[in-house]
């Protein structure tokens, strides 16, 4: 099999494409030869040094995966070998061969490319958690996005337009039209525009969803009306680079609103912060799996619409790196084994 090794800490060139034996399944188990894996923020993290949920180096991380079963452990009996999956991994998904327990496959549905159902699993799950489960989004609801034409952005779109909700948008200017035809109601360019003082002016946030972080943070709870809320999933503000900056860490851990958020402040402000990382929900798989097939139906019913930005060969892995540190993609950014 191939991988793609983060041999040390760096930029995307220390990302090195190295061979192996094909893993063999275990009790519980299923391999899938993989036709794509997800490319997320947080591998950029896990490689700049940032993420604490990395595993040790060196190391091959990657959460979610497409492909084929080619091969099954006896005691499975809901999979068997040609079904096509997709799946969540606990990292390793930057792999041509990967073994997973039976329990992190769903099945892709006919007329869903492989390919593009790579790009499902972590963007689908963490705009389910933050719309679905947390935020309890409903028809009318005003919602921003930040980060509005990334994997997560897109998602949430098309799950905020199936409720019936109007979305605003914050996204560099380049993306606007697109973001506009796809059904964004306003948006924000956040690198010439601060969102606070341009949308003050409109009536108060049913819900923002902030993957930003820092004082990010600090302006949308400004920007909640009462009965609204904040939720947090990802902190892209401690990577303005592609190496890790000690200074930039220190800056937005400071501009984080610690006095905002504590209990007494949001009680008497009628708010709530709420946060999401689908990579700590390995205790809910069950629970998961269960909203991976909901989001996979809503797939079949015409609801969400996967954007896939690039399909970037293993051998080119730092090429997909820097295209989300750059912020040029649209959606996913997929990794071909």
């Amino acid at each position: 099999m191939r991988q793609i090794w983060i041999p040390k800490l760096g930029d995307p060139d220390v990302l090195e494409l190295r061979e192996a034996p094909d893993p063999e399944v275990g009790p519980g188990q299923v391999r899938v030869h993989v036709a794509a894996a997800g490319v997320n923020f947080a591998d950029l993290m896990a490689r700049m040094g940032i993420y604490p949920d990395a595993p040790p180096l060196p190391s091959v991380v990657g959460y979610e995966v497409s492909g084929v079963v080619d091969a099954v452990a006896d005691d499975v009996t809901d999979w068997a070998v040609g079904d096509r999956v997709l799946a969540l991994s606990r990292f390793g998904g930057y792999s041509s061969s990967l073994v997973l327990d039976a329990d992190q496959l769903t099945r892709v549905p006919d007329g869903l490319d492989l390919v593009t159902a790579a790009s499902l699993p972590v963007t689908g799950l963490t705009a389910w958690m933050m719309l679905e489960v947390m935020g309890r989004v409903r028809a009318g609801d005003r919602v921003l996005v930040h980060s509005a034409g990334g994997g997560v952005g897109l998602m949430a779109l098309d799950l905020l337009l199936w409720r019936g909700a109007t979305a605003v948008g914050t996204a560099s200017a380049a993306k606007h039209d697109f973001l506009r035809k796809r059904g964004y109601h306003q948006l924000v360019d956040y690198r010439t525009e601060d969102f606070q003082a341009v949308l003050e002016k409109d009536e108060g946030f049913d819900l923002i969803l902030d993957p930003v972080g820092g004082a990010s943070w600090s302006k949308g709870l400004n920007l909640l009306r009462a009965g609204g809320r904040l939720v947090c999933f990802g902190m892209s503000s401690n990577a303005t680079g592609q190496r890790r900056s000690v200074l930039s860490l220190m800056r937005n851990m400071s501009a984080v609103p610690w006095l905002k958020i504590n209990p007494i402040t949001l009680m008497n402000e009628n708010k709530g912060v709420m946060g999401v990382n689908m990579g700590h929900m390995w205790h809910e798989r069950a629970r998961a799996g269960v909203w991976m097939r909901q989001i996979v139906d809503l797939w079949s019913e015409g609801v969400i619409r996967p954007v896939v930005h690039a399909k970037v060969p293993f051998a080119e892995a730092a090429e997909a790196h820097r295209m989300i540190h750059d912020r040029k993609n649209f959606g996913k950014v997929l990794l071909i084994p």
